[in-house]
């Protein structure tokens, strides 16, 4: 075994659906303000009974099944999050606990809204370095814990829920060598910080950077798996914005490939963005089974990582 591929996806959204009317009678605002400038028309929202790892652990168990796998099976949880509530245990032990996997190496990583693409490269790391056999690796935020709602600018942005992703040795590699980095000085451009804390962003600055700084990475990525943009499949960019979205969509010149639009009905979910869109896109069959798909993400600390990966 030379390489490893994705075995199976799986998502989970809370059942509570927040839409742009409910909004407009919270803050000043309206269903036409928000989607002209972000394209977002609903939002999950959890409940206070529903924690981070709850969500990540109904992804997860669909992600399971779908690999036809049991909870023994996997031998490293990663799960990329930056709204845990408590410093220890991590998210990704109590996944674990939930789920009833044994003895795994267990580690969140918080990357914001590129957390998943920085996880599901470090499982393909280990599992090429024959350090795991099969990892799993999740996505899952809860926004809603982090969000002033009397704040029109962000409270109408974001949503929860979670992704993941099963990773096994494959002969064949199918996930491609990432590109990742980010830009450290920029880092206050988006933020959750505070006591309590606060998710809060420069918008322009953000806007600026996606769009006219990430397309040549996007490529990047591409040429690093081998593969022209017009050769992909599908693009699933982090669901930050559809205003972001599309034009990074356009200038990355994929014309043949199916572009994730989740963010319209799902939000920006952070981490779980990523592979919350990307296991719909698989659900819905709208790409195939080995597919090449640009996963790609980017946002808190101005950091980005992409890859392109053969569709379970």
């Amino acid at each position: 075994m030379n390489g490893s591929r994705i075995a199976a996806v799986g998502h989970y959204q809370p059942a509570r659906v927040l839409t742009n009317e409910d909004l407009a009678g919270m803050v000043d605002t309206s269903d036409e303000w928000i989607t002209s400038r972000v394209g977002i028309r609903t939002r999950h929202i959890a409940g206070p009974d529903e924690p981070v790892d709850e969500l990540a652990a109904h992804a997860a168990a669909k992600a399971l099944a779908s690999a036809g796998l049991a909870p023994g099976d996997i031998d490293l949880v990663l799960v990329a999050t930056s709204t845990a509530v408590d410093r220890s245990p991590n998210m990704a032990a109590r996944v674990a606990a939930r789920l009833g996997i044994p003895s795994p190496a267990a580690m969140d990583i918080n990357v914001v809204c590129a957390g998943f693409t920085h996880a599901l490269a470090t499982a393909d790391h280990a599992v090429r370095a024959g350090a795991s056999a099969r990892a799993l690796v999740i996505g899952a935020d809860k926004m809603s814990d982090v969000t002033d709602w009397t704040d029109r600018t962000t409270c109408v942005l974001v949503g929860d829920g979670a992704g993941a992703a099963v990773v096994e040795a494959s002969a064949e590699p199918g996930i491609g060598p990432v590109l990742w980095g980010s830009v450290p000085e920029m880092g206050h451009a988006v933020r959750i910080e505070g006591q309590p804390a606060r998710f809060a962003q420069e918008g322009q600055s953000v806007y600026r950077w996606a769009t006219t700084r990430l397309p040549a990475i996007a490529r990047g990525a591409c040429e690093r798996a081998g593969y022209a943009p017009e050769d992909l499949a599908g693009v699933v960019l982090h669901q930050a914005n559809l205003r972001i979205i599309e034009p990074l969509a356009e200038k990355l010149g994929a014309v043949n490939a199916v572009v994730a639009r989740d963010v319209t009905e799902s939000g920006n979910t952070s981490a779980a963005s990523i592979p919350l869109a990307f296991s719909k896109l698989v659900e819905q069959g709208r790409v195939c089974s080995g597919d090449p798909v640009l996963l790609f993400g980017f946002g808190g600390n101005l950091s980005y990582a992409g890859q392109v990966v053969r569709c379970p």
